[in-house]
C-alpha cells in the first residue's frame, strides 16, 4: 500500500518544482545560506501540494482512468491503492505544503496553485486551449513562489521563457493523447480532445518552439542582463543559446518523429541527449554566472 501510494503521488514529477531554484540562482544567492532554506521550503511545499493534486486529480479521474489504455495501470485505477487512503493522504499532503508556505511566507502562491488545479479538475481541463494555459500558469507559480521565498523580484525574461516553454509542453502533451487514443476516441476521455487535431496543434506547437528560444536569445542580449551580472558575463551568456535551441529541436524531433510527449517530465530524464544537455546548460550557466 505505501508503495503504490508513493507511486500515486508521482515523485518523479517533482523535478518540475526544480524551477523554484531559478529565481537563487540567477539572482546570484546560491550561496547565500538564509536564500538557500526559503528556496528548499519553496520546494517542499510544491512537492507536497503537486502529489496531493495528483492523488486527487486520479480520484476524480478513477472511472475514465479505468478505460485508458496507459492509465489504467495507475495504482488507484487498478485498485493496488484505495480511494480512502489517497483521500486522506490528500489531505496531509495539501496541508504540510500550505503549512510549510505560511511559514515562509509565500501562502498565496501554492494556495492559488492548488485552486486553479481544482478547478482544472473540475472544469478547466474540458475546455480547449485554457486546458493548456493553467498548466503553464501553474510553471509560473513555481517561479515566482521561488523569488518571493528568498524575497527577490522575478525576472520578467524568466515569466516569459517559463510561459512559452510550459504552453509548448502542454500541447505537446494533448497531442500524444490524441495519438493514443485516436481522434475519434479522444473526446471520450477527455471533453476538450475533440476540439483539437494534429493540424491545430502542430499550428501551436511550432510558434511556441520559436519564441522560447527568440525569448532565452533576447534575455541574453538584454540590458537586464547586462545589469544583473556586468557587461562581461552577460556578453558570455550568448554561449547557453545553442543548448536552448537543440533542447527545443530534440524535444520536437521526440514528440514528431517518434510520437512521444505523453508524459514529458519522464521523456526528459529518461532520453539521454536530453539530459546531457540540460546538464551542460546548467554547467555552462553557472560557471558564467558565478565563476
Amino acid at each position: 500500500m505505501i508503495q503504490a501510494l508513493f507511486e500515486a503521488m508521482r515523485p518523479y514529477q517533482w523535478v518540475k518544482n526544480l524551477l523554484v531554484f531559478a529565481p537563487l540562482i540567477f539572482a546570484q544567492k546560491l550561496y547565500d545560506r538564509p536564500s538557500q532554506m526559503g528556496a528548499l521550503v519553496a520546494f517542499a511545499a510544491f512537492c507536497c501540494v503537486a502529489s496531493g493534486i495528483y492523488l486527487l486529480n486520479d480520484l476524480m479521474d478513477l472511472e475514465r482512468d479505468r478505460r485508458h489504455p496507459k492509465k489504467k495501470n495507475r495504482p488507484l485505477p487498478s485498485g493496488r491503492l484505495s480511494p480512502a487512503v489517497a483521500g486522506i493522504a490528500v489531505f496531509v499532503l495539501v496541508g504540510s505544503g500550505l503549512g510549510l508556505a505560511q511559514w515562509r511566507g509565500f501562502l498565496i502562491l501554492p494556495l492559488v496553485y492548488f485552486l486553479i488545479n481544482v478547478a482544472y479538475s473540475l472544469k478547466l481541463k474540458h475546455l480547449v486551449i485554457l486546458d493548456a494555459m493553467c498548466i503553464a500558469i501553474g510553471f509560473l507559480l513555481r517561479v515566482y513562489a521561488g523569488g518571493v521565498a528568498i524575497h527577490v523580484p522575478v525576472s520578467s525574461w524568466l515569466v516569459l521563457c517559463t510561459f512559452f516553454v510550459a504552453l509548448l509542453l502542454a500541447f505537446c502533451k494533448r497531442r500524444h493523447e490524441l495519438f493514443v487514443l485516436g481522434e475519434e476516441e479522444a473526446s471520450g476521455h477527455r471533453k476538450s480532445l475533440e476540439h483539437y487535431s494534429f493540424a491545430f496543434l502542430d499550428q501551436m506547437i511550432a510558434p511556441l518552439g520559436a519564441l522560447t528560444v527568440m525569448a532565452y536569445a533576447a534575455y541574453t542580449t538584454s540590458p537586464a542582463a547586462v545589469a544583473n551580472f556586468g557587461p562581461k558575463r552577460a556578453h558570455l551568456l550568448v554561449w547557453t543559446v545553442p543548448f536552448v535551441v537543440y533542447g527545443i529541436f530534440r524535444y520536437l524531433f521526440l514528440v514528431h518523429m517518434r510520437s512521444e510527449g505523453g508524459d514529458p517530465t519522464r521523456l526528459l530524464l529518461k532520453d539521454l541527449p536530453t539530459l546531457l544537455n540540460i546538464l551542460g546548460w546548467m554547467g555552462t550557466s553557472l560557471w558564467i554566472v558565478y565563476f
